[in-house]
């Protein structure tokens, strides 16, 4: 049995966390932050952020066109990983689902393009709006780890004082014993 087990393999006797958060008023407000997120940027890059784009020098512009397209890959991402939590959670998808069908949703940590140097000269505004989709694909990537993590063969961890005699013996005893 695994220490983290996913949706489709919880024991009918464990209380899964990140199952109880999945569906909880907490994850409600990731989705609003997320879908938020995406229209805020969305707004940006095809209203000001154009604008601000063309005062840049050839090199920061460039800087601009590859942030601005990790910014929406990131956000689709996001998007896509949370529209499907939903529709478990709203019950148009099992678990089960949901799991088979997430071979499809890519949520893959994804950081800035540009070196840091390079990263300050963009507009303050395509910063910020990187800057809280990182944080926010962290929260899904940790989220989405605890959900859908595959079992491993390594037992559960033992509890208790006994185990930890065992574990104190093991850690001590010689290597040719």
């Amino acid at each position: 049995m695994a220490n983290l087990m996913s949706f489709n393999e919880e024991p009918a006797n464990t209380v899964s966390f990140a199952n109880i958060l999945a569906a909880s008023d907490t994850f409600k407000v990731l989705f609003k932050e997320g879908m938020a997120l995406v229209e805020e940027s969305a707004g940006y890059l095809d209203g000001p952020g154009r604008t601000e784009s063309k005062t840049l020098s050839r090199l920061d512009s460039l800087s601009y066109a590859s942030e601005s397209m990790r910014l929406t890959t990131r956000l689709m991402q996001m998007a896509s990983w949370l529209l499907l939590q939903r529709a478990v959670n709203e019950g148009e998808l099992s678990p089960l689902q949901a799991a088979s069908d997430k071979h499809k949703v890519k949520l893959s940590l994804q950081d800035l393009a540009t070196n840091p140097d390079q990263f300050a000269r963009l507009p303050a505004r395509l910063r910020d709006l990187c800057e809280r989709s990182l944080r926010l694909q962290n929260r899904l990537i940790h989220l989405d780890r605890l959900l859908y993590a595959k079992p491993t063969d390594q037992p559960a961890p033992l509890i208790g004082p006994r185990s930890q005699m065992v574990r104190l013996e093991e850690a001590f005893r010689s290597p040719s014993a």
